[in-house]
């Protein structure tokens, strides 16, 4: 194809760097259009289309990527050799029956299938934007049969057949099919990106859930264990007020604990059962609370590898997902900016048509034509501008989006790294606090028995109250550190060994 004796390719060429120039600065416009009255048809519309894409190159560019200053370890960790981090994060806790749960969980929970359906969807997906980029080529066959009446006469009927094949293709002159093709399988590998994080974070809260429930099956059996020593202080409190040697309100402060024991009991049963009951949902069971648990919490290393590089972070799924969403953004916006010049498109069809059906298969009676087109937009109400400087700002946006994603990474790192030196602090604490506890609650046991003199009731009740509270406390607290560990792994994408 030519016009005037200018070859297509030299004028998409030469349009290219006309275009630049025109557009590089505005007192060039005005000289042209001066020009422009006394030329041919051709050139002006050559230079008309120039001048409608004036907007695609003096739009700002995208940016497909942002630097993040990073620390070079982390403040909370100390100084040491740098830890290595992978998924293997399991590998940390010695409990077999944890590791079995998560497994479980990744394999049957089903809001994570339902994910990865919608992400073989997503895949799909991306078929399309690729298609645009090649040729499309469509056929159609047909037959049809008429009968015109002449009244008294007999009519005529005739029949037809036809044939045909149409194919189009557009020329990706500037990239926008190729940014459109790119950007649909950025946002592809952002899903993925979102399936691993929504995996890890399944693992870790099916572990976090293990974990609840073995505290949850301590605290209950510290409720027994605590109704059955109290049930033992009021039978020593009441022999006792038998034998004159106690007041009627010893025993009424007696079974004042037993009362307050068996409810406890029966709250502590209740939070079991909810704690077995979100565990099996997470392992795509029936929640019966029917799940059993092990009688200590899995062991952990008790320090933490120390400087821990931030650069780890390169390798978490929602950090991993932000950058590709940048990425899609940019390759959207390219793709905006770039619409706004001309598109080359080609169309080609052949067809026949015939009463005989012999003659719509022979190539002599084969009509076929091709064409092309070059389509530029001149005047829309300033939609496509406006859709180039919206995909800009958006691009702008998920800049920002995947800074501050950054800094809260950070900060639950750091956070859960101040939290684990905090808890193994209270953790010695907490320890000598029942130590103490459990001594006292002994003595003043052995007093009431014995009836030193002095040995109250009300003394016995309180030492008992002390010890039980911290006996509870410290499970507690034991889980917060397990529970903290966990986070910490979720923090970092996964374990301390394998840098990605």
């Amino acid at each position: 194809m030519s016009i005037r004796g200018f070859a297509l390719p030299s004028l998409i060429t030469l349009g290219r760097f006309a275009s630049l120039w025109l557009c590089e600065t505005p007192g060039n416009l005005d000289s042209v259009r001066v020009l422009m009255r006394n030329l041919p048809a051709p050139p002006l519309l050559l230079l008309t289309l120039l001048l409608g894409g004036c907007a695609a190159f003096t739009t700002s560019r995208p940016k497909t990527a942002v630097r993040i200053d990073l620390p070079a370890t982390w403040l909370e960790a100390g100084e040491a050799n740098h830890g290595r981090i992978s998924t293997g994060w399991l590998g940390e806790f010695n409990d077999a029956r944890m590791k079995q749960i998560v497994r479980e969980a990744v394999a049957r929970n089903n809001d994570l299938k339902a994910t990865a359906h919608r992400l073989r969807a997503l895949k799909e997906g991306t078929i399309g934007a690729r298609a645009a980029r090649l040729p499309s080529v469509g056929t159609n066959a047909g037959y049809s049969l008429s009968h015109a009446g002449l009244g008294p006469a007999d009519g005529v009927t005739t029949d037809s057949y036809s044939l045909s094949l149409n194919a189009s293709w557009e020329a990706d002159l500037w990239g926008r099919l190729r940014a459109l093709d790119e950007a649909s399988y950025a946002s592809y590998e952002s899903a993925v990106a979102d399936f691993r994080a929504a995996r890890l974070s399944l693992a870790i809260n099916s572990a976090k859930a293990w974990a609840n429930l073995i505290t949850a099956q301590q605290q209950l059996n510290l409720a027994t264990s605590t109704l059955e020593s109290y049930k033992d202080n009021l039978r020593i409190i009441d022999r006792r007020y038998r034998a004159n040697l106690l007041r009627s309100v010893d025993v009424q402060f007696g079974r004042n604990n037993v009362a307050s024991a068996e409810r406890d009991l029966r709250n502590r049963i209740l939070s079991r059962n909810e704690a077995a009951r979100s565990l099996e949902l997470l392992l795509g069971r029936y929640p019966s609370a029917s799940l059993q648990s092990s009688s200590n919490l899995p062991s952990m290393a008790e320090n933490i590898p120390a400087g821990l590089p931030s650069e780890l972070l390169a390798r978490r799924p929602d950090l991993v997902s932000a950058r590709l969403d940048l990425l899609a953004s940019a390759k959207r916006a390219d793709a905006d900016r770039t619409d706004l010049l001309p598109s080359l498109r080609l169309n080609g069809s052949a067809s026949n048509n015939s009463s005989n059906f012999r003659h719509v298969l022979d190539p002599q009676y084969l009509t076929w034509s091709i064409a092309s087109s070059l389509a530029q937009t001149i005047y829309n109400g300033g939609a496509p501008s406006a859709e180039a400087r919206a995909a800009l700002d958006l691009n702008k946006a998920a800049i920002k989006d995947y800074v501050q994603a950054c800094l809260v990474a950070f900060r639950e790192v750091e956070s859960a790294l101040e939290t684990e030196r905090s808890l193994a602090e209270q953790e010695g604490f907490l320890r000598s606090e029942v130590e103490q506890a459990t001594l006292a609650e002994t003595q003043s046991e052995r007093d009431l028995a014995m009836g030193i003199e002095g040995s109250t009731v009300l003394e016995i009740l309180e030492a008992q109250r002390r010890a039980v509270s911290a006996r509870a406390a410290l499970i507690r607290l034991r889980n917060d550190r397990l529970q903290n560990r966990l986070d910490l792994h979720l923090a970092l994408g996964g374990d301390f060994e394998t840098v990605k």
